[in-house]
């Protein structure tokens, strides 16, 4: 599957769930959630986590064959 998927949708898919971590961190630091929904707040975070993984440990084997992708901290830190 992944040498299907270009460079540039690994890189804005890990961006895109790189953000959304950070927004249910947020969330879940907040008062807004309900104590009823909390537990399953809290099942989104661990399954937006597992999959920004997942997209890191495929971008990290993507710069090992191609020496010209920033490394992952250079693009997580980058400012677009």
């Amino acid at each position: 599957m992944s040498d299907n998927i270009s460079n540039n949708a690994i890189i804005y898919a890990t961006l895109a769930l790189n953000s959304e971590v950070a927004l249910q961190h947020e969330y879940l630091d907040s008062p807004d959630v309900p104590d009823d929904e909390r537990e399953n707040e809290e099942e989104i975070l661990a399954d937006l986590e597992q999959a920004f993984m997942e997209f890191v440990d495929l971008y990290k084997s993507r710069c090992k064959s191609d020496k010209q992708l920033p490394s992952i901290d250079e693009l997580l830190n980058s400012q677009l």
